[in-house]
């Protein structure tokens, strides 16, 4: 089941790494079209608003799996080890709590732009069930990886991890 898990995650990252080549190509040739040709196209901004979202939560998943998110570890690092192991218990719950409740309310929010069908007012008219389904589907991915960690804490699977990482 986890490696089922860590490879989806893989894949959504393969997939944010894509989308951000394609955000940089296209916010390039929308500027050069804007300013030397005048000719701004009427696509790009909403299409990498869009995409920014993928970037953003489908990604996070591996992100927490990979453990390479920005933290601040000023007092974790001042605990022993029993310390450490019960922050990121409760780290590991918060975060779920919170992933949870946000891919609960984003399944409500796609579901209810796909039952009236909402769409963005511009010329592209963008159906918004596809954004918002990257809310659901991604805080979810986010939820499991935060019980995943809970799980780790708890058999002290994770504190191999860190010490052969460390060893490396």
């Amino acid at each position: 089941m986890r490696r089922i898990i860590d490879g989806i995650e893989k894949v959504t990252l393969a997939g944010g790494k894509f989308v951000l080549a394609f955000m940089v190509a296209t916010i390039c040739y929308d500027a050069i079209m804007r300013y030397l040709f005048t000719a701004p196209t009427s696509w790009s901004l909403e299409i990498n608003t869009f995409l920014i979202i993928y970037v953003a939560i489908m990604t996070a998943a591996d992100v927490q799996r990979t453990d390479s998110h920005i933290r601040i570890s000023f007092f974790s690092d001042m605990m022993g080890r029993g310390g450490q192991r019960v922050n990121r218990m409760i780290i590991g719950l918060f975060g779920a709590i919170f992933s949870g409740i946000m891919a609960w309310r984003g399944f409500l929010m796609a579901y209810q732009a796909w039952e009236y069908g909402e769409r963005v007012s511009s010329s592209f008219g963008t159906p918004m069930v596809y954004p918002y389904a990257m809310i659901p589907l991604g805080f979810g991915m986010l939820t499991i990886r935060f019980l995943l960690n809970i799980l780790d804490a708890i058999t002290g699977r994770d504190q191999k991890e860190r010490e052969d990482l460390q060893n490396v």
